[in-house]
């Protein structure tokens, strides 16, 4: 299985969490991630594509196999810092 995902990449829990208030109160994912992100995703909205299982660091990969499609996530900690990640597709 591959996961379709795109993540906003922030240096803090409490800036992962305000993003995330405004994420749910219906910002838009694309834009916020061109704005807020640090990883060079951030210029294409965040979008990383199609990956599969052990492409990614296993807690961003483990958070982006267990969402379902359209929701976000709650911060997630890597070593590169706090991620929101958005699963767009699963095929």
């Amino acid at each position: 299985m591959q996961v379709k995902a795109s993540h906003i990449l922030v240096e803090n829990e409490e800036t992962a969490e305000k993003l995330k208030a405004e994420l749910d109160s219906g910002a838009d994912f694309a834009k916020a991630a061109k704005k807020h992100s640090l990883c060079p995703s951030g210029k294409s909205g965040g979008d990383l594509g199609f990956f599969g299982k052990g492409q990614m660091v296993k807690e961003f990969e483990d958070a982006a196999f267990s969402l379902p499609v359209g929701v976000v996530s709650k911060p997630v900690k890597t070593q590169f810092g706090y991620h929101l990640i958005v699963v767009t597709a699963k095929r």
